[in-house]
C-alpha cells in the first residue's frame, strides 16, 4: 500500500512535469462511528495531478491540478480528515441522491400514489433527505488495467427508504485521464417505478482559495427556471437575456451577483437550474469556468439536461469548513451541479425522472482541467 504516493501534495505545490507513482493506490481514511473503516482511493496521472475519493458519501475529498506555472494545488473544497465530512452539512464533493435538489413539501405522485419524503430544508426535500447517498458508506473497487483504471462504488438503496418507493442500485465511475478530465458515470436499477436524480456536489475554487468571485463563468444556456422564495422553480422557463443569469458569454461570478434582480435576492445570489442548450442525453457542453489569478480552466460536459450553479452563498463564515489551517466560507467555493430540474416529479412539463424496473439509469458528466 503505497501512502506516501501524493507526498509534497499537502501544501498544494508540487512541480507538475515530476510523474507520482503508483498512478492508483487505496489507504485508510478513518472510522465510522459504527466502527466500518472509510478508504481513500486516489488517482494519479502522468504529470503528478490527482482526484481523491473516499467511500463515505462517493465524495471527491481532492482535486490537485496545475496552473500556468505547472505547479499542483488543490481546486476544491474540503476538509482534513473524515470527521470534517461527517459533520458536514454543505455537502462538500459528495454525490447526491435518490434525488438531487429540490422537491416540494417533500411529496411527489406516481402512479396514483403519493409519496412523503423527509423535509430537510425548510418544507422541502432535499438531496435524498437527511440519510441520502451522501450520508451512507459505498462499496468500492478498482475496475481497468494498470494503465487505465477506474474507481466503482456502489450503493443499495431498500425499498422505501426515506419514503422512496423500490429497491435501487447505484453505481457511480470515476475515471482521470492524461489531460486531467475526470470522468463520472451514474448508473442505476430498480426493482419497482421510482424517480432518481444524481448528480456531484463539488465546490470548485480554481485559484485555490479566496473568493471566486472573479472567475469568470461561460454557461450554454439561453433559459433558466426562476424559483419561488423556498427554491422551488415556478414551472416557467424565463429566457437568460437581459437579466443576471446571461452567462452565454464569460462574465466573472461577482459582476452581477448583487444586482437589484428578485431571484438574486430570493437565492441570496446564484443558486439556480439552467437548462441546458442541446440535445438531452447527449454529451454535449455545459459550461467553462476560468480563474485568471491561477490561469486555470475547467469545462464541463454533461448528458444531463440542466445543471444547477450555486455560488456558495451559505458557506459558514465561521472557518467550520476547513483543510487544516486553511478554513473556506461565504462564496469561496461554487457548485456545477449537473442535473435533471428541481421538482420534476411535480412538474411533468420538465425532463422525466422516472424509472422503472428493466430501464437502466446512465448519466455522464465530464470535468475537464487545463491552463
Amino acid at each position: 500500500m503505497a501512502t506516501n504516493a501524493l507526498d509534497g501534495h499537502a501544501n498544494g505545490r508540487k512541480d507538475a512535469r515530476v510523474t507520482t507513482k503508483p498512478r492508483y493506490f487505496s489507504e485508510h481514511y478513518g472510522l465510522m462511528p459504527d466502527g466500518s473503516s472509510v478508504e481513500r482511493h486516489v488517482l494519479v496521472n502522468r504529470s503528478g495531478a490527482s482526484v481523491s475519493v473516499i467511500d463515505y458519501g462517493a465524495i471527491i475529498s481532492n482535486i490537485i491540478v496545475p496552473d500556468r506555472n505547472g505547479q499542483l494545488g488543490e481546486v476544491t473544497l474540503g476538509f482534513a480528515d473524515l470527521a470534517g465530512y461527517l459533520h458536514d452539512t454543505c455537502f462538500l464533493g459528495a454525490v447526491v441522491g435518490r434525488f438531487a435538489n429540490r422537491i416540494a413539501g417533500g411529496q411527489f405522485e406516481l402512479l396514483g400514489k403519493r409519496y412523503q419524503l423527509p423535509k430537510n430544508n425548510g418544507p422541502n426535500h432535499l438531496h435524498g433527505g437527511p440519510e441520502g447517498f451522501y450520508a451512507a458508506l459505498w462499496k468500492s473497487r478498482w475496475l481497468g488495467s494498470d494503465d487505465s483504471q477506474s474507481l466503482h462504488l456502489s450503493i443499495e438503496s431498500p425499498d422505501g427508504a426515506a419514503g422512496y418507493p423500490g429497491a435501487l442500485q447505484v453505481s457511480v465511475y470515476y475515471g482521470f485521464d492524461d489531460d486531467c478530465r475526470l470522468t463520472v458515470d451514474y448508473e442505476a436499477v430498480t426493482t419497482a417505478p421510482t424517480i432518481i436524480n444524481l448528480t456531484q456536489h463539488s465546490y470548485f475554487n480554481l485559484a485555490g482559495q479566496g473568493s471566486i468571485l472573479d472567475q469568470e463563468l461561460q454557461i450554454d444556456a439561453s433559459l433558466y427556471t426562476p424559483t419561488d422564495a423556498t427554491s422551488i422553480p415556478t414551472g416557467e422557463l424565463r429566457n437568460v437575456a437581459g437579466t443576471a443569469f446571461d452567462f452565454r458569454r464569460p462574465t466573472t461570478i461577482g459582476a452581477r451577483i448583487d444586482a437589484p434582480e428578485e431571484q438574486l435576492r430570493l437565492g441570496a445570489g446564484y443558486d439556480h437550474n439552467f437548462v441546458l442548450d442541446g440535445e438531452l442525453g447527449q454529451l454535449r457542453k455545459a459550461c467553462v469556468l476560468r480563474c485568471p489569478r491561477s490561469g486555470r480552466t475547467l469545462s464541463v460536459r454533461t448528458t444531463e439536461p440542466g445543471m444547477q450553479l450555486y455560488s456558495g452563498n451559505f458557506l459558514p463564515r465561521d472557518g467550520s469548513v476547513s483543510r487544516g489551517k486553511q478554513a473556506f466560507g461565504y462564496r469561496e467555493g461554487l457548485c456545477l451541479e449537473t442535473q435533471h430540474f428541481p421538482d420534476s416529479p411535480n412538474r411533468p412539463e420538465f425532463p422525466s425522472t422516472r424509472l422503472d424496473p428493466g430501464q437502466r439509469f446512465h448519466s455522464t458528466t465530464v470535468f475537464e482541467f487545463s491552463v
